[in-house]
């Protein structure tokens, strides 16, 4: 077990490293659906400008989010990295929250820039905080309900559109349906419910918000989008819950402004635990999990 692990520790810690801020082109949730106009409008694409890269040129990349208070965007800790290390705090020389587009070839929405970041310890979850408020968009609530199996969870996420034959680039928001089948401390189990069972996120997806929907109408945020193998593909992938965040994050939120942009865990820590859940959760399943 402990061999088993230290394995799993060694290939997340690559995993994080090289995936989320790959020169690869991005993609998005194969084998989904194009949202409707105006639909889930608390969705965000994190695009990041000039990261630095190891050969000491720049790159650009981006992530998936939710807004969750005017000024908040919850979204996966591996997309604020410093090398191999979470950091609190933004990394690219230009990191914007773009709120509210469905359509990415129009004008909707709203444009911030992300002036902090904060991770949460033992979870792939970080906030980001905005330069400004937010105005016009209702923010994606956290739930403070424990998963349950079966439950099921809508995501969204931008970037490229997988479709199994090739990928290109996504034009509007895309959203699937997943089925919880199995849940830890730190993680969830998905899988692919709609609209089909090979619906799947897939890199730069990274954050992406799953949420229950309610009869009501009502919707809550459970997890980001956060490890998982190649795309598309039926069966599992992994997502960082937040029922069990929501105090580090109300605390978060309300910490003095000197306190956002204090720098972060290293993250072994996190990596650490999340490679424990992955184990509990994956049982005797081998699987070379990438991080979005």
């Amino acid at each position: 077990m402990a061999r088993s692990i230290r394995n799993l520790v060694a290939v997340l810690a690559v995993c994080a490293a090289v995936v989320p801020f790959s020169p690869a082109p991005a993609q998005a949730i194969a084998y989904g659906k194009n949202a409707p106009d105006g639909a889930y409008r608390f969705s965000v694409q994190l695009v990041m400008t000039g990261l630095p890269d190891a050969d000491g040129g720049t790159r650009d990349s981006s992530c998936s989010g939710a807004l969750i208070a005017p000024e908040w965007v919850i979204t996966a800790g591996h997309c604020f990295r410093d090398g191999d290390k979470r950091v609190s705090r933004t990394v690219a020389e230009r990191t914007t929250a773009i709120v509210g587009r469905t359509d990415l070839s129009s004008d909707d929405g709203q444009e911030v820039e992300v002036v902090a970041a904060y991770q949460a310890e033992g979870h792939d979850v970080a906030l980001a905080r905005l330069g400004e408020p937010v105005t016009g968009i209702t923010p994606l609530p956290v739930s403070t309900r424990a998963p349950q199996r079966g439950d099921v969870l809508r995501l969204t996420g931008y970037g490229l559109v997988g479709d199994g034959g090739g990928n290109v680039p996504a034009t509007r928001l895309q959203t699937g349906l997943f089925t919880v089948t199995a849940f830890g401390d730190s993680l969830l189990e998905t899988s692919g419910r709609w609209p089909r069972t090979q619906t799947s996120p897939c890199p730069h997806d990274s954050g992406g918000p799953y949420f229950r929907e309610q009869r009501d109408g009502k919707v809550a945020l459970a997890a980001v989008v956060s490890s998982g193998p190649g795309c598309p593909h039926a069966g599992p992938d992994f997502s960082a819950r937040t029922d069990n965040l929501v105090g580090w994050i109300n605390d978060t939120m309300d910490a003095p402004p000197s306190s956002w942009n204090v720098p972060g865990v290293t993250g072994v820590a996190g990596v650490v635990l999340a490679a424990i859940g992955l184990l509990v959760l994956a049982g005797r399943r081998r699987r070379t999990g990438a991080h979005r």
